[in-house]
C-alpha cells in the first residue's frame, strides 16, 4: 500500500509563497552546480583518453560519470521520499563535489583508478541537476508545472555551457599554481558543486516535498520496497510507461553521439578549445528550448512536443551521417541533437511527473533518472567501439535506428486518438 500522508497540510498561499522561494533557490544550486556537472562530457572525456592511453580504458572512463548518476538516480529518490529534497539535493551536491577534488589528484598524477572514482561520483552532479527539475513541480500548480519543470532545465544552460570551457581558466589557474588544465578545471569544479549543496542546504527551507505532508512511518513488516513500488505502478499505468521511452530515448541518442564527437573532432586536427565551444552550443540547444516546450507541454500536450524533439533529432543524426567530415555541419548536427533532446525529454519528463502517482512520485522520478542514465552510459560505452571500428556516420545511423520505437509508439497513439 502506499504511504499514507500524516501531519495537517499547508494552506494554499502559504504553499504559493514556498514554491516561490523553492524556485529562487534551485535556480541558484543549479546554475552554480551545473558548472561542475558540464566539465565531465568535454574535459573528463580529454582527460580519460590522457590518462589511460588505451581506447578501451578510456571508453569506460568516459561511462564513468553517467554510471555515477545512474548508480545514485534511485537512492537520492529514496533518500529524497524518506528526508526530504533538502537532504537529497545537497547531499548529492556535495558528493559530486568530493569526485571533483578526487579529480584534481587524478588529472595532476595521472592516476587511473582515482580517475575513475572521481568520474563516477562527479556523476552524481547529474543525477541531482535531474532530480531538481522534479523538485521545482512538488508544489506547483497543475497548469504550471511542466513550465516550472522546464525553468530549472532551461537555467541550468549557464553553468553547462561555461563547464566545458573551464580549460581556460583552468589554464590561467595551473599557470599561478603550477596545476595541470585539467586538474585546475576541476579544482574549480569542485568548488561550484560544494557551493551548490550549500546552497541548498542552508535556503531550501521550508522542504517542497515535506510542505504538503510528511509520510506517516510504515508498518514493520508491511511495507514493499520501493523499487517494487515503482515497477508496480508501470506495469498498469501506460502514460508512465509512454513517458519513460520518450525519456530513455532521448538520452540513449543524445548521449551516443555527444561522447563521441569531442574525440571525432580531435581525430580531425580540433583543438580543445574548439571541443569545449562545440559542446558548449551543444548545451546550449539542450537547454535553451525548455521554456518553450514547458509551454507546448502545458497549453497543447506533452505529444506534441515529443514529436517535434523526434522531427529535430532525426534532422540532426541525417547531418551527422552524411557531413562527418566536415567541422561545421557535425557542429550544426550537434546544436540539433541539443535540441531534440530538449524537446523529448523536457516533454517526457513533464508527462512522467504527470503520470505517477503522489505516493510513489519522488521514488519513480529517481528509478527514471536512474534507468536514463544507465542506458545512457550504456551506448556512451558502446558508442567508442562502433566509431573506432564504423566511424562518425555509421554511429549517426545506428542512432536514427533506436528513434524507430517511439517514433512508432507516438505514431500509433495518434492514429488511435483519431479513429475514437
Amino acid at each position: 500500500m502506499p504511504e499514507p500522508l500524516a501531519g495537517p497540510a499547508t494552506p494554499a498561499p502559504a504553499i504559493d509563497a514556498v514554491q516561490r522561494r523553492t524556485m529562487i533557490v534551485l535556480v541558484v544550486a543549479q546554475i552554480v552546480g551545473t558548472v561542475g556537472v558540464g566539465v565531465a562530457p568535454s574535459i573528463g572525456i580529454l582527460l580519460a583518453g590522457a590518462v589511460t592511453d588505451s581506447e578501451a580504458w578510456a571508453g569506460l572512463a568516459r561511462t564513468a560519470s553517467t554510471l555515477g548518476a545512474a548508480l545514485f538516480g534511485l537512492p537520492l529518490g529514496t533518500l529524497a521520499a524518506r528526508r526530504g529534497r533538502r537532504v537529497a539535493l545537497a547531499g548529492g551536491w556535495w558528493t559530486a563535489a568530493a569526485g571533483g577534488a578526487v579529480l584534481v589528484a587524478a588529472a595532476q598524477w595521472s592516476l587511473v583508478v582515482p580517475l575513475f572514482a572521481g568520474l563516477l561520483l562527479i556523476g552524481v552532479g547529474l543525477a541531482v541537476s535531474l532530480q531538481s527539475r522534479f523538485a521545482a513541480t512538488d508544489l506547483a500548480q497543475p497548469h504550471h508545472k511542466a513550465r516550472s519543470l522546464a525553468l530549472i532545465v532551461w537555467v541550468g544552460t549557464l553553468g553547462s555551457v561555461l563547464g566545458p570551457n573551464l580549460g581556460v581558466p583552468g589554464e590561467i589557474i595551473g599557470a599561478a599554481t603550477g596545476l595541470t588544465v585539467y586538474a585546475a578545471a576541476f579544482l574549480i569544479a569542485a568548488l561550484c558543486l560544494a557551493a551548490a549543496g550549500t546552497v541548498v542546504w542552508v535556503w531550501l527551507r521550508p522542504d517542497p516535498l515535506l510542505t504538503l505532508g510528511r509520510p506517516a512511518p510504515p508498518s514493520p513488516g508491511k511495507r514493499p520496497g520501493r523499487v517494487r513500488q515503482v515497477l508496480a505502478e508501470l506495469r498498469v499505468n501506460q502514460r508512465a510507461r509512454v513517458a519513460v521511452v520518450a525519456i530513455l530515448t532521448a538520452q540513449v541518442v543524445m548521449v551516443a553521439i555527444m561522447t563521441m564527437t569531442p574525440v571525432h573532432l580531435t581525430h580531425h586536427g580540433g583543438s580543445i578549445t574548439l571541443v569545449g565551444i562545440t559542446i558548449s552550443l551543444h548545451i546550449v540547444g539542450m537547454y535553451a528550448p525548455a521554456p518553450l516546450v514547458g509551454l507546448i507541454a502545458d497549453r497543447h500536450g506533452h505529444r506534441p512536443a515529443i514529436t517535434a524533439g523526434l522531427g529535430v533529432l532525426a534532422a540532426s543524426l541525417v547531418i551527422g551521417a552524411a557531413r562527418p567530415g566536415d567541422t561545421g555541419w557535425i557542429i550544426t548536427s550537434l546544436i540539433l541533437l541539443g535540441v531534440g533532446w530538449s524537446f523529448v525529454n523536457v516533454a517526457g519528463s513533464a508527462l512522467f511527473n504527470a503520470a505517477v502517482s503522489t505516493e510513489t512520485r519522488a521514488s519513480s522520478q529517481g528509478g527514471v533518472d536512474a534507468l536514463s542514465n544507465l542506458c545512457g552510459a550504456t551506448a556512451a560505452f558502446a558508442s567508442g567501439p562502433l566509431l573506432a571500428v564504423t566511424g562518425f556516420s555509421t554511429l549517426s545511423l545506428l542512432a536514427l535506428v533506436a528513434l524507430v520505437p517511439l517514433s512508432v509508439l507516438m505514431a500509433g497513439r495518434v492514429l488511435a486518438r483519431q479513429s475514437t
